[in-house]
């Protein structure tokens, strides 16, 4: 096995290269790799890295990213993780921010993504699949789970969301918790918190960055990307279709960087890419300063969730063990499956279905469940199989 550092920027550079079709479809990548294929963590560690970010702020796919990554190597395992898993879709943007501003359009990929999009669907149900076997061991857990899926199918609201956890949660502790007297759950070593190095250097960076003097033109430009894309990351949650009416009145009707159909396009080009659609921040740091504009509003829209999911986890990790914790998330863990169902049938639902995605799905479907076939291959190999055909 390769050292821990290396293994997590490889798995999750191909993750993020390969994860179309949002939140769950890179949480299906995940569990298919990182937990099924590699075991380099527990099916339970990853469903309390889902839990944690649904409530936390900003893209959850990052977070549970920084979670996972974190639990594997550390800080720098997190940091390591997450830069990697947007890499591919930044530098995707990049290339076709450039495009669109030098040529006005960005070319149709409908062909491409009509056999991606039941291929994700069926990796997301495979993951489904897999989970159920694992977490649902009875009829509470079933009927928990199938009224998930359903509410989550049918309301696609954030606080509908966030109220099914809450429910499931509280079912769960209802059910199965019994008072005993458990053991103590031991306090981790005092002092065992160690900032790395590259974060204290990020602190001071963005520090020099707005403390610089309003006089400078291009400084003041950065801090206000800096300051907008960091807030919109801490104040919004629900993920990235939840975030894009806020973003649109900040970014278009606040400070007029974008026109409507620039926006309209900039989210689009957010779903045409693999990673999660808050890569949209990478086109409009384009516009506004060029490359690294860019890479300025990528860094603010997923760095300062991603530090709160470590802080978050690091305290997690002390209670974890608890009886009422175990029992709360019997609760949860069939909720986030019927949620992750829902996911895998609102994308095939998609436009409706027809004798071709029927097939793929049927095919990606059984290629990951019997065959076990890479989901890096499958998706990519469903889009070709799109341009090829349609």
């Amino acid at each position: 096995m390769q050292p821990v550092p290396a293994y997590l920027f490889l798995t999750f550079l191909k993750i993020g290269a390969t994860s179309w079709g949002g939140f769950m479809s890179l949480i299906s990548m995940i569990q298919k790799r990182v937990v099924e294929k590699d075991r380099m963590l527990d099916n339970a560690k990853v469903m309390e890295g889902i839990s944690l970010a649904s409530v936390l702020p900003g893209p959850m796919a990052v977070n549970v990213v920084s979670y996972v990554g974190y639990q594997l190597g550390g800080w720098r395992g997190a940091f390591i993780s997450v830069a990697a898993v947007v890499l591919p879709s930044f530098v995707l943007m990049l290339a076709l921010s450039h495009f669109y501003f030098q040529y006005g359009d960005v070319p149709a990929m409908s062909h491409f993504f009509a056999g991606i999009l039941p291929a994700v669907a069926a990796i997301i149900a495979s993951v489904a699949i897999s989970m159920g076997r694992k977490n649902i061991s009875d009829i509470p857990q079933m009927l928990i789970a199938i009224v998930s899926a359903v509410a989550v199918f049918v309301s696609k609201s954030y606080f509908s969301t966030l109220a099914i956890l809450l429910a499931s949660a509280v079912m769960g502790y209802l059910i199965y918790f019994k008072k005993t007297d458990s053991p103590a759950v031991p306090e981790p070593a005092r002092g065992d918190f160690k900032i790395p190095y590259p974060l204290v250097a990020v602190a001071v960076l963005l520090t020099v960055l707005i403390a610089w003097p309003q006089s400078n033109p291009l400084a003041a430009l950065h801090r206000t990307i800096l300051l907008t894309f960091s807030g919109m990351s801490l104040t919004q949650f629900g993920g990235g279709y939840v975030i894009i009416p806020a973003m649109q009145k900040v970014i278009v009707d606040g400070h007029h960087w974008l026109s409507d159909r620039s926006f309209a396009d900039a989210i689009a080009m957010g779903q045409v890419t693999p990673g999660p659609i808050f890569i949209s921040a990478t086109f409009i740091g384009y516009k506004l300063a060029g490359f690294w504009g860019a890479l300025n509003a990528t860094i603010a829209i997923f760095t300062p969730t991603a530090i709160l999911t470590v802080i978050t986890a690091r305290f997690f990790n002390r209670i974890n063990q608890s009886e009422v914790v175990i029992t709360v998330f019997k609760g949860l863990r069939p909720a986030i499956i019927g949620m992750i169902i829902s996911a895998g049938v609102s994308i095939l639902w998609g436009d409706g279905i027809t004798v071709f995605s029927a097939a793929v799905f049927a095919a990606a479907l059984g290629a990951t469940i019997y065959f076990k076939t890479d989901p890096a291959l499958v998706v990519p190999a469903a889009g070709i199989l799109g341009l090829l055909i349609l």
